[in-house]
């Protein structure tokens, strides 16, 4: 992609960021519109188009970054307003506890295609009942270019913060995933942190931060490890690299065949990551439910779960194993090491609001100089974020 088309691409998604921003919320013309709280990655027309032919509907969206956002949103929309929200599956219980969300029947969602531990329903559940089910999954980790590092070194989580990376780095700015994966280095549970862990949590990023020379959301990090700007993003993923062209723009399947970046990859180092895992729930108050229970069943399919899979906005693994997918692109997603993967990973910490609160406050203090260091670029304003919450503190949320 030339300089000139990349910047065209850059200035179109940011327009319609701006114009999804003012855009009404729900839509309430009749049962002929079904609206979704979901991540960018559920918007693409060859996902949606399928569902709504067969169903003489028009499916409306509205981005989210966080669950805080989710939980604002449906408290105070009035009866109808919304009848989907896929979101990180660990944070249903808090909205299902809310009664925000409506219990799901088992038998609606069969696992018999979904790995044990992608379909535990213990995610998505409060109290024995079922609010949310698995659709598609990836990990926090570490992304690098290996034709510049080695992938021996990226098995040891700690190599990020070597000397000899300084100024190699990027850090994905979202607090909690990267919170969580510097509590692993120092060999903490990021599901069990307490006040006294919070000390050693802001030197360990503080370190980390100086070795950085960029913060940034999905688009900056994609697009500086793509240019070579940087050699490692800590945080990255198979949603850093998958299907990511020599611009750093995501390209899909179905789009062109993308070509191999066999320099850019992922790992889990073998002290593990963090695997964050959307979960497709029905809104309690939506008037529309058994329409959404047929999307929530078709998100399922094989066939849809492929589209998932290779989104424009950004690649990620499909929860089906039955997703009609190309050794290509397996093998972009690290298809064969998931069995490993899941294994060494850990699920998306729940915290409540009082740690939530204290592990944004070390994260601004460590960041308060992160806008002067890397100001926003067109691609940093125009990609959604993939999982896990802004990293701002203008809009408390409550992490997933």
């Amino acid at each position: 992609m030339s300089a000139r088309s990349r910047r065209s691409a850059l200035a179109a998604a940011t327009a319609f960021s701006l114009l999804a921003a003012m855009a009404p919320a729900p839509l309430r013309a009749a049962d002929e519109v079904l609206n979704v709280l979901t991540w960018c990655d559920h918007e693409d027309p060859e996902l949606l188009g399928p569902f709504e032919q067969a169903n003489s509907v028009r499916i409306h969206f509205k981005d989210i970054d966080g669950t805080g956002a989710v939980r604002g949103i449906l408290r105070q929309a009035r009866p109808g307003d919304w009848d989907v929200v896929i979101m990180e599956e660990t944070a249903a219980p808090q909205l299902a506890a809310a009664g925000l969300l409506a219990p799901l029947d088992p038998a609606d969602f069969p696992n018999t295609d979904i790995p044990p531990a992608i379909a535990s329903p213990a995610s998505g559940s409060y109290q024995g009942q079922l609010y949310s089910v698995p659709e598609k999954y990836g990990f926090h980790a570490v992304a690098f270019n290996q034709a510049r590092v080695p992938a021996a070194e990226m098995d040891d989580i700690n190599a990020p913060w070597q000397p000899s990376h300084n100024g190699h780095i990027a850090i994905y700015d979202s607090y909690l995933p990267i919170l969580s994966y510097v509590a692993l280095a120092l060999g903490l549970d990021p599901a069990h942190l307490t006040e006294a862990d919070l000390p050693a949590l802001h030197d360990k990023l503080a370190a980390l931060r100086a070795n950085a020379t960029l913060v940034g959301d999905t688009a900056s990090v994609q697009q500086a490890l793509a240019d070579g700007q940087v050699d490692i993003v800590v945080g990255g993923g198979g949603w850093t690299t998958a299907g990511v062209d020599e611009g750093g723009t995501v390209t899909t399947a179905d789009a062109h065949a993308p070509q191999p970046r066999p320099d850019l990859t992922f790992t889990l180092p073998r002290q593990g990551g963090i695997r964050w895992q959307h979960g497709i729930s029905i809104v309690e108050a939506s008037q529309r439910k058994a329409l959404a229970l047929a999307f929530a069943k078709y998100l399922r399919t094989p066939a849809a779960q492929a589209r998932l899979a290779t989104s424009s906005c950004y690649w990620g693994m499909p929860a089906n194993t039955r997703a009609p997918l190309d050794d290509t692109t397996r093998a972009a997603l690290h298809w064969a090491q998931q069995p490993a993967y899941i294994a060494a990973s850990h699920t998306f910490p729940i915290v409540d609001d009082a740690m939530d609160a204290k592990l944004r406050a070390l994260w601004a203090d460590v960041m308060k100089d992160t806008e002067t260091a890397s100001p926003p670029t067109p691609a940093s304003m125009a990609t959604p974020r993939p999982a896990g919450d802004a990293a701002t503190t203008d809009a408390p949320t409550s992490q997933p």
